[in-house]
């Protein structure tokens, strides 16, 4: 196989999705979040928080006071591809993660999450 064909394999190659949670393993709280290449969001949140630029305000406070050390990344779910390789799993991810929100709750002194107002 050339390296154009593995690259080409490379990219048809469904990266591993699903739902992830940074946990504070000084007070507890967690931040819930999810991405099509759960890996590479993980490793992005993280990068984010040690560069200083993460979107969640709290979470990034939390982070520069405690360092690295003190937070704990791991995947919580996956999101088991579909026989069609041109599936859109944006919904399908979308709804997993709100459902581990709903089961963790984490808002307010649980957690980094902020509640959406529906409306």
């Amino acid at each position: 196989m050339d390296k154009k064909e593995l690259k080409k394999q490379y990219a048809q190659t469904i990266q591993p999705m699903g739902v992830y949670q940074v946990k504070n393993l000084v007070n507890g709280k967690i931040f819930i979040d999810s991405g099509l290449n759960v890996q590479g969001k993980i490793n992005s949140c993280r990068f984010q928080l040690v560069l200083g630029s993460h979107k969640n305000k709290a979470l990034q406070e939390d982070f520069k006071k405690t360092g690295v050390d003190n937070f704990a990344f791991e995947i919580i779910d996956n999101l088991k591809p579909k026989e069609e390789p041109q599936t859109d799993y944006t919904k399908d991810l979308e709804l997993l993660e709100e459902m581990w929100i709903e089961r963790l709750q984490p808002f307010d002194e649980k957690g980094y999450n902020l509640q959406k107002i529906i409306r």
